[in-house]
């Protein structure tokens, strides 16, 4: 997913919540080092396990993401190395024990073929020991309420940055969400406004573990947010796989 300018600072001042560094920094001590975080983006939690020592490497389809991962990283006095790819056409000279996403990056990917072709990537770029990490979810629809209804933060410059979720198409048999968003940038001078589809892709974890199979992964836990095994009213799991 491809990040831009103004959408770039709106997502990283807009966005509800930072992800825990915790349960990704007990991923990779447990499955083994060097890890890599898929779907970067600014460096949360990456730069979390930097400080804390971990071998952790970061890779993100946004140049621009990943030009605001660099600059908080020199700010914390951090080395990280980051690569510009997309998921699904990775191809790095490195091979990881861990591998994982934080949060549900994965539902970015528009279709099933194109999700079997990044979980071939993801099993290429472990070691034959190695373990990856991918959190999924099966969204709703938008609440009605909600749209038309935007979101506003301060940018570094005292910038206004605004984000409306203007309309959406919630549709079951494609099993996508397709949401239309604006982003405005407003200063005294001017209004920078860009319009685009955010689509989020889901899956039941019995499809999963089908795309599993295809791409030639071993399905070792696919568990609900409690611990317990997923079923097919889940709607927030995590999936762990391995090489077969």
């Amino acid at each position: 997913m491809f990040y831009t300018g103004i959408v770039v600072e709106a997502y990283a001042r807009l966005k509800s919540a930072d992800f825990d560094p915790q349960p990704y920094a007990e991923f990779v001590e447990t499955a083994g080092q060097p890890g890599l975080e898929i779907g970067c983006g600014d460096g949360n939690p990456l730069l979390a396990l930097r400080r804390r020592g971990l071998d952790v490497e970061g890779v993100d389809s946004s140049a621009d993401m990943l030009e605001r991962c660099r600059h908080r990283a020199a700010t914390l006095d951090l080395d990280v190395t980051l690569h510009h790819a997309l998921m699904q056409e990775l191809s790095l000279e490195r091979r990881y024990r861990s591998i994982y996403l934080a949060g549900p990056t994965f539902n970015l990917l528009p279709d099933d073929q194109t999700a079997v072709r990044a979980l071939r990537a993801i099993r290429e770029h472990l070691t034959e020991d190695g373990t990856a990490l991918i959190p999924l979810w099966v969204p709703g629809p938008t609440p009605a309420d909600e749209l038309g209804v935007a979101r506003e933060a301060i940018g570094e410059d005292g910038a206004l940055l605004r984000y409306t979720p203007v309309s959406e198409v919630h549709d079951t048999v494609s099993q996508t969400r397709t949401t239309t968003t604006r982003y405005e940038r407003i200063t005294p001078a001017e209004i920078e406004a860009v319009q685009r589809e955010w689509i989020l892709h889901w899956y039941s974890p019995d499809q999963f573990r089908v795309m599993c199979d295809e791409a030639d992964l071993h399905v070792t836990s696919l568990v609900d947010d409690e611990d317990r095994p997923a079923t097919a009213t889940t709607t927030d799991y995590t999936v762990t796989v391995q090489r077969n």
